[in-house]
């Protein structure tokens, strides 16, 4: 239906085209963002589907409404706001528009609900579907700042003693670990929590991150960095809602699905694999480099392969498009742990640099 009023009709049409402009606007420059700077290929068909399916509501309800326009009676083009021009990054850029874009559909949902009850509640429907891939933006930047270049994460155990333990953690972190990773399944709730405190201890206000693994209880009394999940662990949701925003949450994927997914969910890295036959865990099957290669064309957010990788495989992993691992028995095994981390270090650093 249209107003009454002629003029007032014509005032709506005119603030819903704006709107609309501005929508469109926006989530052209944010899918771009994400087709050409953080090349996150799920992401980015997830905003193509978005401006495709808003472009179609448009075309549904708001067909005429250019009609309206009056860019020379703008009263807003000369008016700026405190650091509208202002940007520091490509990720604020994309980010600002991201908000753009929620607020325009905020608008076109509130003043249609004039002209179209139906409509509003369709536009409510893509706004929602906008905070979601704002979210999953967001976290993809802060997890890509977060890990920054900790290429190298060492799951340890728990060793035969606390000072074993200590001397080994300390070993990892002066070599340069990004992330040491506690997976211990032998002892019981306190000696494991005893052995996590150590760990935290070394690795506190150090570059380190560190993280348990599977106990996301144990995480939060030792405030440790994080928690790595695998896929029957708790979901990413409820882990964060234990540990609090700002923690970092690692998933197991073991195929793409789940790998998106847990992107989706809010993780912080993903944990990909496995790549190869392990000396430490058995698998029943292999996700392999095909997995890897899949990954690291279609997933920005930080990534490590996992699963029997060494300096002897390294170069495969690193032709699959990975720059991040996740060892074990390669670096645990060694006479010198610190000398291996240092050259997962070196190799990855320097390829990484290259490809990014």
């Amino acid at each position: 239906m249209n107003l009454i009023d002629p003029a007032e009709n014509l005032r709506l049409l005119r603030l819903l085209d704006a709107n609309a402009n501005r929508a469109s606007e926006g989530m052209r420059a944010v899918e771009d963002y994400v087709r050409f700077v953080i090349e996150d290929r799920g992401l980015a068909e997830e905003f193509k589907r978005l401006r495709h399916d808003f472009a179609a509501l448009l075309d549904a309800c708001l067909a005429d409404s250019f009609q309206a326009r009056n860019v020379p009676g703008d009263v807003g083009r000369t008016v700026e706001g405190p650091g509208e021009y202002v940007r520091e990054s490509l990720s604020d850029v994309a980010l600002a528009n991201a908000k753009r874009v929620e607020q325009a559909l905020r608008c076109l949902e509130e003043y249609v609900k004039l002209l179209d009850a139906g409509a509003a509640r369709r536009f409510e429907a893509l706004r929602y579907r906008a905070y979601g891939l704002h979210q999953s933006l967001e976290q993809i930047t802060a997890a890509q700042q977060q890990l920054g270049e900790r290429r190298v994460q060492v799951l340890i155990d728990a060793r035969e003693s606390p000072e074993a333990l200590e001397t080994l953690a300390r070993e990892l972190v002066e070599a340069g670990a990004g992330v040491l990773q506690l997976r211990e399944k032998r002892l019981d709730d306190r000696e494991l929590l005893q052995r996590a405190r150590v760990v935290r201890r070394v690795t506190l206000g150090t570059p380190t991150l560190f993280v348990v693994n599977d106990r996301v209880d144990l995480a939060r009394v030792v405030e440790a960095d994080g928690v790595h999940l695998g896929q029957e662990d708790l979901p990413v949701a409820e882990a964060r809602r234990m540990l609090g925003p700002g923690k970092c949450i690692g998933v197991s994927t073991h195929n793409l699905e789940q790998a998106f997914t847990a992107v989706r969910d809010g993780a912080n890295y993903l944990g990909c694999g496995p790549t190869f036959p392990s000396a430490t865990k058995s698998f029943e099957a292999f996700a392999g480099l095909d997995f890897l290669s899949q990954v690291a064309q279609q997933i920005a957010l930080p990534a490590f392969a996992i699963g029997g990788i060494g300096l002897e495989n390294l170069d495969q992993v690193l032709a699959a498009g990975f720059h991040r691992v996740a060892v074990s028995h390669a670096v645990l095994a060694a006479s010198n742990p610190g000398e291996v981390v240092r050259e997962l270090n070196r190799r990855l650093l320097v390829n990484g640099s290259r490809s990014e």
